[in-house]
């Protein structure tokens, strides 16, 4: 590694000090050169063979053009690559644009040209898709893992960077300057990319250290896509900057997390609700070791009660907590031992963070139990979205109070309960309906095995509430049934008055359900 500690900038306060990706990545493995930082496939890589190729990365793209902030985009799945490109960007001062990989070839497209991707990577699997629209792409390089017609071959430019052996210098760069764009999930429309800063990074990494007590003596196992900030930031690179060590899997594989567990003695993980579900629904999941685990972080969507007695059963710790892409993820933390006194929380505000309600006309709340818009300050808030000035002007208060479009309110010892998504409420007879609260009850009828709350456009009422189901295996429902079970916890006006059957809920690659998705069904 060639360059010096760069993200301080003379005349910057030392108080103000937040290093950037790859600044704080080379000060770890200089530490600690030969503990493992990462596993995956089977193959450890070691902190300096991890800072070696993020070097190597660095030297690919600058020789293509890569300046800074030029946008760097990967697709693929997870990968080790994944991050050896994320720090390269960092090494270089450029932006890095992760893509889901479960898009379409035109949804993609849309990303790649907002974005104004300079160079574009694809793995194995994935090139095909891009050359579907690359007549549409304004991308100026196009790196594969092999050469083939219209790319250029990333390992065989890997090892001749190796053989040369110079790499770049570290860029200067400043705790406001933009490290990756990172787009929206799109479950409203077409997603929006938000601008996360080096500064948001580096106080999202502390956020998860502090409230999830991460070491360096931590071993951490991330299964959900690197892609999306969940993946990305609860787990995967807090472990990397505390010097500990991931093991990350290619995608999500309820069998493989539990031998991973067992097999690397995993102490801390992070997932999503629906990914736990899977992994208790598995038939090792009773005879699995587990034991090593001393936490699991969940976030994405609220952690049913069942859910969450059945993991305290196998005496393994739920660490609740709420965040967005525009937050970096940390926003809010809920300790395990106040799971079940502080149950359908989503815990105080993190160290760096600050949390309040507003009413729906923007007024301040300040009384327990007054539900209004949940909005998030500190230095972890996105810098805005990518060439969206209105919307980021929109998506602010004044005093740089972020606007997460979640319903919620905070009890009287300011732990905060989220509600809903805004858009997600339904109002029918004038009444507010928080879908997550139909949901919650209905989750505990012994036929359903999943459930989603949505409205539909009624004649005399506005919206009624619509429960849409997947049941176990062999069960039967009726809304009379459902009904009759939910009456006596939820007012009538609450009640689903429409079950709607089908086999899998649809969800994004998050897990989060695709309600937009059974709206428009609901009144197709």
């Amino acid at each position: 590694m060639t360059g010096k500690p760069s993200s301080l900038s003379p005349g910057d306060s030392p108080g103000m000090l937040a290093l950037g990706m790859a600044d704080w990545l080379c000060r770890r493995a200089a530490r600690g050169p030969q503990r493992p930082a990462l596993t995956c496939a089977g193959q450890t890589w070691t902190y300096a063979e991890l800072v070696a190729r993020t070097g190597r990365m660095a030297t690919v793209l600058a020789a293509g053009g890569v300046q800074p902030g030029q946008r760097v985009g990967y697709l693929g799945l997870n990968d080790p690559l994944f991050l050896v490109t994320q720090f390269a960007c960092g090494w270089l001062g450029a932006v890095f644009v992760p893509l889901n990989f479960r898009l379409t070839g035109p949804e993609l497209a849309f990303i790649v040209n907002d974005a104004g991707v300079h160079t574009l990577f694809a793995d194995d699997g994935y090139t095909g898709l891009i050359d579907e629209v690359r007549p549409r792409l304004e991308c100026q390089r196009y790196l594969g893992r092999t050469a083939a017609p219209g790319w250029e071959g990333l390992d065989a430019l890997m090892a001749k960077a190796a053989q040369a052996g110079a790499v770049p210098p570290l860029a200067a760069t400043h705790p406001d300057d933009v490290a990756a764009v990172m787009y929206t999930s799109g479950t409203t429309g077409n997603p929006k990319g938000a601008m996360l800063t080096h500064g948001n990074f580096w106080s999202n990494n502390l956020n998860v250290m502090l409230m999830s007590d991460i070491a360096s003596t931590d071993v951490a196992l991330n299964f959900a896509p690197l892609f999306h900030v969940g993946g990305m930031c609860c787990v995967t690179l807090p472990i990397l900057m505390a010097g500990g060590h991931l093991v990350l899997q290619r995608s999500f594989d309820p069998a493989g997390v539990m031998q991973d567990v067992a097999e690397h003695r995993v102490t801390v993980s992070f997932a999503v609700p629906a990914m736990l579900l899977f992994v208790s629904q598995h038939p090792d999941f009773e005879r699995a070791d587990l034991s090593s685990l001393r936490s699991i972080s969940v976030g994405g969507a609220p952690m049913p009660e069942p859910l969450l007695r059945l993991f305290s059963v196998r005496g393994i710790p739920v660490n609740q907590g709420y965040g967005l892409t525009e937050t970096a993820a940390a926003t809010t933390f809920l300790a395990p031992e106040r799971a079940h006194d502080k149950l359908g929380s989503c815990g105080t505000p993190a160290f760096l963070t600050e949390v309040c309600v507003r009413a729906f006309d923007g007024t301040p709340v300040t009384a327990p139990h007054e539900r209004g818009e949940l909005c998030a300050r500190g230095a972890n808030v996105m810098k805005g979205y990518w060439n969206r000035p209105d919307a980021t002007a929109g998506a602010f208060y004044e005093g740089g109070w972020f606007r997460t479009g979640d319903v919620g309110y905070a009890d009287e010892e300011g732990f905060y309960y989220i509600c809903d998504r805004l858009k997600d409420m339904v109002i029918t007879g004038g009444e507010n309906v928080y879908p997550a609260e139909v949901e919650s009850v209905l989750y505990e009828h012994p036929a359903i095995a999943e459930v989603a709350v949505i409205g539909a456009p009624d004649p005399r009422w506005g919206e009624h509430v619509v429960a849409v189901v997947a049941l176990k295996p062999g069960a039967s429902l009726t809304l009379e049934a459902l009904q009759a079970f939910a009456e006596t916890r939820l007012a009538r006006y609450k009640l689903p008055r429409e079950l709607r059957v089908v086999a899998a809920l649809p969800r994004n690659p998050t897990g989060k359900v695709l309600k937009i998705r059974l709206r428009e069904q609901a009144t197709a």
